[in-house]
């Protein structure tokens, strides 16, 4: 095995949360499409300043909660009316009153499903390691202070040109972060 370590990309702290802001719009427009922010706390117009587009989970609960009731639908009604049908007392073989309760669980069961299993997968979950953990500096990302990593897996990604870019923010400290 080799102990020589990869470099993840490059972290930038800083103190105030304008300068993060102004800084993650500088990055965006500059091209980089593989970093990220780090804050203590949700950072009103962060999405926007990132570039962030809506993500495609909620088109998949959708589905799924479709799915759920037209399982649920087409399920009682073989039941009821085509599988075992019995008369009781004068009611009709299929009513969909009475098969709401079931349309409405398997709809809300398949939609929190897709919710959660959408959610771990679409950000890849459950993550057990992650370079930016190791970094002391990055320790205070849940605490005082603010962080932009740009990582080297970015086609934009140029040793000289990006550290500049970084540089020209005023953060109070850019390191390279290695995996």
């Amino acid at each position: 095995m080799s102990d020589e370590k990869k470099l993840y990309g490059f972290l930038v702290e800083f103190e105030e949360v304008d300068d993060l802001r102004s800084a993650a719009e500088k990055v965006r427009d500059a091209g980089y499409t593989q970093w990220d922010c780090h804050s203590p706390f949700p950072i009103h117009g962060m999405d926007g300043a990132m570039g962030i587009k809506p993500t495609i989970l909620p088109w998949f609960v959708l589905c799924a909660g479709i799915i759920g009731a037209t399982v649920g639908l087409l399920m009682q009604w073989y039941m009821n009316a085509v599988d075992y049908p019995i008369i009781i007392s004068g009611k009709p073989m299929f009513s969909l009153p009475a098969n709401i309760p079931i349309i409405f669980e398997l709809t809300i069961l398949l939609s929190a499903l897709t919710a959660v299993g959408g959610l771990f997968a679409l950000n890849g979950l459950p993550m057990h390691y992650h370079p930016l953990f190791s970094n002391e500096r990055f320790l205070r990302a849940t605490n005082d202070r603010f962080f932009l990593v740009i990582e080297a897996r970015d086609p934009k990604f140029n040793l000289e040109q990006t550290r500049q870019l970084l540089d020209s923010f005023g953060g109070a400290a850019v390191e390279t972060v290695e995996d």
